[in-house]
């Protein structure tokens, strides 16, 4: 089964072949019969959806020029503002908050470019974990195997993209959290360059580290997804204020584009399962990628996992203060430290910062493109506590994002592409560029995808 994308329906609607109204209904159908047995809604905006489409049909009938995602359907975590809907970040506490006046900017993005909004997605609370087995509305189950997980902490976005519930979501990567669960369910993520894509309407988490992004199941449509989505917005997140050339109007001319590549060693393969290896190996043949260490990779992840202890832990203090039973236990223990963390902690973390950058800035002089594992494994079974990694019991929720903790700490961009092993679990590789290079990662993605090196498998059965 194959599922149609952004660009495929989009030109359906554009050409008037099928209504957005129609693809609507179905994504709405699709959903009430599927998401039970995946569990990546929190909830349906099925009015607003149909009325969108109303208008993108009433547009296209009158001859009014309609937007490069007309009709195609998109669903967002619920950290991102939706106006009218409590913006719930997965927790509890939020349940009994104003809903939003407005949309995230992201959100108004998508919708002025015709694409209809269908839905807020289940995600690890306050984007704490990289399992979303979320205490208040269930675990995500992963679509390639519902007694997995699907990672997180946007494991609805990713899974409800492997479903084939919606083409296109929208995520948030602090650690990992868009890399982590593309790996595990198997499509792709984009993590782009901290500050590029607009934060407006989105609940913080650790704002030193906080990304926003896309998912999709191809390369075209992640990269149509990010022109669309990118662009200065100074008044409403101060970081964002640089736009990028767009990337999908010459992605044929990236992907012809020379590309020195480098595959991490090191830090990044240390307590790989076979599996993460044997991708990796795969996509750096193909790239003909040469060996590169970044030897403060342990450091660099140490340093942030002290920035998001003690951010979220300042962030959350007052809440903890008053309702700290009203959280995840898992969730809330680590809120709790972190908020007991002195700030010289914090500060050293932030300067080694300038170390460790030094560092990637020397590797990119020789390379366009690194090469790392998206995830350290497979997706473990729901309720695992515990993988071994170099034969050490480490926690799950901890370590599934060992490999990406290092890049978010400098805010690279990264496209998660899902290594294509057929009947496997799914598993996957980031694809690291230089700061402010996204079109670099893209260049690599959709070489790698047009090799059939990359792919996003729909899930085998009733799915």
């Amino acid at each position: 089964m194959s599922f149609p994308g952004l660009i495929e329906i989009a030109g359906e609607v554009r050409a008037g072949r099928v209504s957005a109204r129609a693809v609507a209904e179905a994504v709405l159908s699709r959903i009430q019969r599927l998401d039970g047995g995946v569990n990546a809604f929190t909830a349906v905006t099925a009015e607003r959806a149909l009325a969108a489409a109303d208008a993108v049909d009433a547009d296209r009938l009158a001859g009014r020029p309609l937007g490069p995602l007309a009709g195609a359907p998109f669903a967002v975590k619920n950290l991102f503002d939706l106006e009218g809907l409590p913006t719930l970040a997965g927790s509890k506490i939020r349940r009994d908050a104003p809903p939003p006046a407005r949309d995230a900017t992201l959100v108004k993005r998508l919708t002025a470019a015709g694409a209809i909004l269908v839905g807020a997605l289940n995600m690890d609370e306050f984007a704490y974990g990289f399992v979303t087995e979320n205490a208040h509305d269930g675990p995500v189950r992963n679509p390639h195997d519902p007694s997995r997980i699907a990672g997180g902490s946007s494991g609805g976005s990713a899974a409800a993209v492997a479903a084939g519930l919606v083409p296109l979501t929208l995520g948030s990567d602090t650690n990992g959290s868009i890399r982590i669960p593309a790996s595990l369910c198997g499509v792709f993520g984009l993590k782009p360059t901290y500050g590029r894509l607009s934060r407006q309407g989105v609940f913080p988490f650790v704002e030193s580290l906080d990304h926003v992004g896309p998912f999709a199941r191809s390369v075209e449509d992640l990269a149509l997804a990010y022109d669309v989505l990118q662009g200065p917005d100074p008044e409403g997140d101060a970081l964002c204020v640089r736009a990028a050339e767009p990337v999908s109007e010459r992605l044929d001319a990236l992907s012809e584009r020379p590309l020195r590549v480098g595959v991490l060693g090191g830090w990044f393969q240390q307590g790989a399962f076979p599996e993460a290896l044997e991708a990796l190996g795969q996509v750096a043949e193909a790239l003909d990628a040469a060996p590169v260490e970044l030897p403060g990779a342990q450091a660099a992840r140490a340093a942030a996992f002290c920035l998001t202890a003690f951010e979220g832990g300042a962030l959350h203090h007052a809440d903890l203060a008053r309702r700290a039973m009203d959280y995840d236990p898992a969730v809330r223990d680590r809120l709790l430290a972190g908020a007991l963390l002195p700030e010289g902690v914090a500060h050293a973390a932030r300067r080694y910062r300038t170390i460790f950058r030094d560092q990637v800035r020397e590797a990119f002089q020789r390379h366009d493109i690194l090469l790392a594992p998206a995830s350290v494994c497979p997706a473990p079974p729901i309720g695992q506590a515990t993988m071994e990694m170099d034969g050490v019991p480490v926690s799950v929720r901890k370590n599934l994002g060992a490999f990406t903790q290092p890049i978010s700490y400098v805010g690279l961009p990264v496209v998660a592409a899902p290594v294509n092993r057929p009947g496997l679990l799914p598993i996957g590789v980031q694809i690291i560029a230089p700061a402010w290079r996204e079109d670099l990662a893209f260049a690599a993605a959709l070489r790698l995808q047009r090799a059939g090196v990359v792919a996003a498998h729909p899930p085998k059965g009733a799915l």
